[in-house]
């Protein structure tokens, strides 16, 4: 049974950081290509950040560059979502998703974007 669990998420004031975990099993974790996603209350859920198989990574929110880091650990299964310098922007709840499409290919609509498993979400709460 393919499962993935994000964890990490919760209240922090503007300027704190949170690190996010993104635990799976079920599947040939080091062959997928994992990325984070994001959804705002009444917005679509974004892509933020991706990380492929072979560590190639990719920041897709331009406000985000600079403050977030995306790894991985194979060993663990787990991959990492490090976020500094959080705005109330940043406030919305992160989702972890598998693909086997390296992360320039992953394309698609929201808020599925074709990936091939997705975590339920964490949420993550910057007050201003």
């Amino acid at each position: 049974e393919v499962q993935i669990v994000e964890s990490g998420g919760g209240l922090v004031q503007a300027g704190g950081s949170l690190r996010l975990s993104c635990a799976a099993s079920g599947f040939s974790f080091g062959d997928y290509t994992i990325s984070w996603f994001r959804q705002a209350p009444g917005k679509e859920r974004e892509a933020v950040s991706c990380i492929s198989s072979s560590y190639g990574t990719t920041d897709n929110v331009d406000s985000t560059k600079g403050r977030f880091t995306i790894s991985r650990d194979n060993a663990k299964n787990t991959v990492y979502l490090q976020m500094n310098s959080l705005r109330p922007e940043d406030t919305a709840v992160y989702y972890c998703a598998a693909d086997t499409r390296p992360c320039a290919e992953i394309s698609g609509s929201p808020p599925h974007y074709g990936m091939d498993y997705w975590g339920k979400g964490t949420l993550v709460t910057v007050s201003s």
